[in-house]
């Protein structure tokens, strides 16, 4: 079977591809159509050294230094002294999967024709890719205005076969980095070392990785849920159709409805019909409220996220005979939406540590004080739980938005910036805490599934239980959890419970 092929327009990169890429791994190409749209915008930017037309960063200076003119025959250093010069990131380098994406976003984004690069450029970026050649990209350094400066500037070194890159577990460095991507260096001429520094690229990968991460984690933190329920001998009914229908919160009233598949006739919730317990807790009871909440949120990211993955986002942009300089480097959209993700998934870890400590407190009268198999004698989750509340308290620090802050930089002409890789870079630790608090609250209740045997849960639950049981096996004395977490954390984060609300 040939391997799949993607076909760059820079117009119709998809959400769904972009979620997949990772999976398929297609060939990926730039379309015929795109070519014309690209040349005749080189010719544009030429047009403009040749007459001296003067035009930031063609025939300029950066940033404070835009008022210097720079000669015709200095563009082509121009170029390759910005990208030398900006690369000053540090920190550990982004993920392989993350390279991945940013190269893929970043050659569609140049393939839309208004950066006046050549399509070998393209080509070049593509190389790469295909080669699974993936430069060195340090983490820290862009505060996503002006582009992510920074970190596009180790792609750019890799092409001017200057840079790092790693290709399997390969460290490659200048020249063997184009030779593992069968490339000669590129010479960089006018707008292109801007065009490829000048980017969102880094701040829209990361976003993205928090909407992907964001959707699995919520189909995970409903699966879960509905088992503590079950767990809890909690009540049915605020699932309850007519409940959410009220409330005319679509998301609210979809998330009920998933749980309510979930939470069908059960001999634990047959065994408790006569329980004088009135409301379960808010962490149970108000699930579908918050939830929903959390839903609303990743469709409102999804959208915005849509629309940039074939965004132009670089400066300054041809359209026909006019070099306008703008703004469509200002990460600002994915730093809101980072934010948004980061309070939204926060919440999903501070519910699920209240369902652990529900379990823990013995609120079904059927099970033991932390689920102990002897009180007194053993710990049992208790100390799950407080592993659970450490993660809970990091979130919320680390939930407070980083976009509402802003420091000027390059003397004041870039003086509001986004923050937005940070934003995304302390959502992907939001997503890894937030995994591990949802794997100790599915081990605590399936625990207490086991505890209430022989009594069974509801048919799809019973399917969760028996997925978790192939993976971790019921031990009622005390023993050590970490494996366990660890265990159902990789679970979660494979997508394993994905099948259970599809």
């Amino acid at each position: 079977m040939s391997a799949p092929v993607l076909s760059l327009t820079g117009l119709s990169l998809e959400l769904a591809t972009l979620r997949t890429f990772e999976l398929l791994r297609p060939r990926v190409v730039l379309a015929e159509e795109a070519y014309a749209r690209m040349e005749e915008s080189v010719r544009i930017v030429r047009d403009a050294v040749r007459t001296e037309r003067v035009s930031y960063g063609i025939n300029t200076g950066f940033g404070a230094f835009a008022n210097r003119h720079i000669a015709p025959e200095q563009v082509s250093q121009l170029q390759v002294n910005l990208v030398r010069s900006h690369a000053c990131g540090i920190g550990a380098p982004l993920a392989p999967h993350l390279v991945r994406r940013m190269l893929l976003l970043k050659a569609n984004s140049l393939a839309v024709g208004c950066s006046g690069v050549r399509p070998a450029v393209i080509a070049a970026l593509l190389a790469l890719l295909n080669h699974d050649v993936l430069p060195v990209i340090p983490s820290r350094g862009s505060v996503g205005a002006s582009g992510d400066l920074a970190p596009l500037a180790y792609v750019a070194l890799a092409l001017i076969g200057e840079g790092e890159a790693m290709q399997g577990s390969r460290l490659l460095t200048g020249t063997e980095v184009l030779q593992a991507a069968e490339l000669a260096p590129l010479t960089l001429e006018a707008k292109e070392g801007l065009a490829l520094l000048n980017g969102t690229q880094m701040s829209l990968a990361l976003a993205l990785e928090g909407c992907f991460q964001a959707e699995q984690l919520l189909n995970a933190a409903l699966v879960v849920g509905a088992l503590t329920v079950e767990g809890l001998a909690g009540s049915h009914s605020p699932f309850d159709a007519r409940i959410h229908a009220v409330s005319r919160f679509p998301s609210q009233i979809e998330v009920a409805e998933k749980f309510r598949r979930l939470l069908t006739e059960s001999g634990i919730w047959r065994s408790h019909a006569d329980c004088d317990r009135v409301q379960d807790p808010y962490s149970v009871r108000c699930m579908p409220q918050v939830y929903g909440a959390v839903a609303s949120t990743i469709n409102h990211a999804r959208a915005v996220l849509e629309a940039a993955c074939n965004g132009v986002s670089d400066n300054p942009l041809i359209f026909g005979t006019d070099i306008l300089s703008g703004g469509n480097f200002h990460a600002e959209p994915f730093g809101f939406v980072s934010d948004f993700l980061a309070i939204a998934v926060a919440e999903l870890a501070s519910m699920s540590e209240r369902r652990i400590d529900l379990l823990d407190r013995r609120v079904n009268p059927g099970l033991t004080m932390f689920l102990t198999g002897e009180p007194g004698l053993e710990s049992g989750f208790m100390i799950a739980h407080v592993t659970a509340t450490a993660l809970v308290s990091e979130n919320k620090t680390l939930a407070h938005p980083a976009s509402v802050d802003s420091l000027p930089t390059s003397a004041g002409q870039e003086d509001h910036v986004s923050m937005a890789p940070w934003a995304g870079l302390k959502l992907q630790q939001i997503c890894e805490n937030t995994r591990s608090v949802l794997a100790i609250e599915l081990l605590a209740a399936a625990h207490a599934i086991d505890g209430q045997r022989p009594l069974r849960t509801t048919p799809g639950l019973e399917d969760v239980h028996a997925l978790v049981r192939a993976q971790v096996p019921y031990r009622r004395q005390d023993h050590r959890l970490d494996r366990d977490i660890a265990t159902l954390t990789a679970l979660i984060a494979q997508g394993a419970l994905d099948r259970f609300v599809a």
